[in-house]
């Protein structure tokens, strides 16, 4: 029997405690060799104020992350980027290379590095999310070299968010992003963030009904962990992101 171990570790610290969907959805699209490694927060809601309480504890998983041989750290929730704005997680970017030696990376900041490379830098938007974080998720991507040209949301709470059911969230994120890129008939590409449902299986139905890439915190930030390792691109079948190099 040959042994044959993980070549890639990929590190998503994440803002919530208990995490389930996270590893369902990674092993259905990363390639053989990839390794998922996690490390939770728990960040009470969409705030500045209530991401700042959990940094402390996001630096030490950085750095216990680094130590366990985290190829790559990432650190998930679209929200936690857009309150701490583009300039500061820039910032902790550079910080996390200084101080534990290892890259790091958002959803936010993947997203954004993958709708450039596939030159779709004017987008549809759709999320659960209230409209003023979606405004502060178009902020951060518009410095980011991304336009948000249409919208559409739900409009619910973080609390509200915990609660959705799983296949209840499987319908909305493809309903959402059927009518944000019904809105936009010039976007390029739908981004469809959020790590609290499921949403990897939006990608193929969309994507075929409208000829865009859809891009989610998953794919996007796999692709450039995957991207900055120089090996395991392009992964078939898991829409046009990842088929991409």
């Amino acid at each position: 029997m040959t042994l044959t171990e993980p070549w890639f570790r990929l590190a998503y610290i994440t803002p919530h405690p208990i995490v389930d969907n996270v590893p369902y959805q990674f092993y259905r699209i990363a390639p053989d060799g990839v390794m998922l490694m996690l490390a939770n927060l728990e960040i009470a809601d969409y705030t500045i104020v209530a991401v700042e309480h959990q940094l402390p504890l996001f630096w030490k998983h950085v750095e216990e992350l680094a130590k366990a041989g985290a190829s790559r750290v990432v650190l998930t929730g679209v929200p936690v980027s857009a309150a701490l704005g583009r300039e500061r997680v820039l910032s902790m970017i550079a910080e996390a290379k200084k101080m534990a030696g290892v890259e790091l990376d958002t959803d936010l900041e993947a997203i954004a590095a993958a709708s450039r490379h596939l030159g779709t830098t004017r987008v549809a938007l759709a999320t659960r999310w209230h409209d003023g974080l979606n405004d502060a998720v178009a902020g951060y991507l518009k410095l980011a070299g991304v336009e948000v040209v249409g919208r559409r949301a739900k409009g619910a709470t973080m609390a509200q968010n915990a609660t959705l059911k799983a296949k209840e969230g499987m319908e909305l994120a493809i309903d959402l992003g059927r009518s944000a890129l019904l809105s936009a008939p010039d976007a390029q590409a739908l981004i469809l963030p959020g790590g609290r449902w499921l949403s990897t299986h939006a990608v193929a139905p969309l994507e075929a009904e409208f000829g865009k890439p859809v891009l989610l915190n998953m794919n996007c930030s796999l692709w450039a962990g995957l991207r900055s390792a120089g090996r395991g691109l392009p992964v078939a079948g898991q829409g046009m992101l990842l088929s991409s190099s």
